[in-house]
């Protein structure tokens, strides 16, 4: 019998899915410590031999930049599905959640993982911290592609050559090669048509929210913490996205819903405990408003239910 006395012709309660698995950087012996160039082809085989199901939805906490050399691989990255082809790029930033499709062992090209820290830090604030929106495959052409892949050649070289330098020195270099490659990456991204190039203002308000958009909602809140006016974080947020600064606030936690309700294990109302609202409720109304449907809706479709 269920509730208020009424037969249950249901069967048993499915069994929720796990959390969402989170990946930390983990070099594979003998490689340079935080610095990793997989074979896409390998990297199914490589994450089952430390664990992980390359074809489950998985958060890594490190930068993915994938150079496609022939062929296409099919990539779904925060519930867009990519499909970079033969000269494009692809960059998957720490955060974002992933999810390999069964082509990868038949993938031809690299990836080159490292977390953000390994870069230098002049590196670090231009271009790795640089907010993760608008990062969908790049195909460069000219000398843009031909300074990458000779980029990328470089690094794979040292990379391959441990054995010639120490290991401090050879670091040093991974480190200056690394450099080179991210900052043309991030300069060829800049360069296409319309892309939007985020003010430092922009930067400190996108590492707020990054923070803090779990505890606040409000853009008066990162206003005071930041020392700006909500007039000039909202121009700063419209000239980098085209949204307004709250809009901006919203989407994140929007983002950050959908992830757990279509990837995690939690209920709702957990759901909305782990992003600050005061009841499932309150949730379930902001999340009507800015996508249409409900958080349980959401999780049925997205779970193909």
């Amino acid at each position: 019998m269920g509730k208020n006395g009424q037969s249950s012709t249901a069967g048993p309660t499915p069994t929720p899915p796990p959390p969402i698995r989170e990946l930390v950087f983990r070099h594979t012996a003998g490689s340079p410590p935080g610095l990793e160039l997989v074979e896409l082809a390998g990297l199914a085989e490589r994450a089952l031999r430390h664990g992980n199901d390359p074809y489950a939805p998985l958060r890594p906490a490190f930068h993915q930049i994938v150079a496609v050399r022939s062929g296409r691989v099919t990539v779904s990255v925060d519930f867009t599905t990519y499909e970079p082809a033969a000269g494009q790029w692809l960059w998957i930033r720490p955060g974002q959640v992933q999810r390999w499709s069964p082509d990868l062992p038949e993938a031809d090209g690299v990836v080159v993982a490292f977390p953000p820290g390994f870069p230098d830090a002049a590196t670090t604030a231009a271009t790795v911290a640089d907010p993760p929106f608008a990062r969908g495959p790049l195909a460069p052409a000219g000398p843009v592609a031909d300074g990458l892949h000779k980029a990328l050649d470089h690094l794979r070289h040292e990379y391959d050559a441990a054995a010639q330098l120490p290991l401090e020195a050879h670091l040093r270099v991974l480190r200056h090669l690394l450099a080179v490659l991210v900052e043309r990456l991030t300069a060829a991204y800049g360069a296409e048509p319309g892309r939007p190039v985020p003010s430092e203002t922009f930067r400190r308000f996108h590492a707020a929210v990054e923070r803090d958009f779990a505890v606040t909602r409000r853009v008066e809140d990162y206003a005071a913490a930041l020392g700006y006016s909500r007039r000039t974080l909202t121009r700063a947020a419209e000239a980098a996205t085209g949204m307004s600064a709250k809009r901006y606030v919203d989407e994140r936690v929007v983002l950050e819903a959908k992830r757990e309700l279509a990837h995690g294990g939690l209920s709702v109302g957990a759901v909305a405990e782990l992003l600050g609202f005061a009841g499932a409720g309150d949730f379930t109304k902001f999340f009507r408003q800015r996508t249409g449907t409900t958080p349980t809706a959401f999780r049925r479709t997205a779970r193909g239910a």
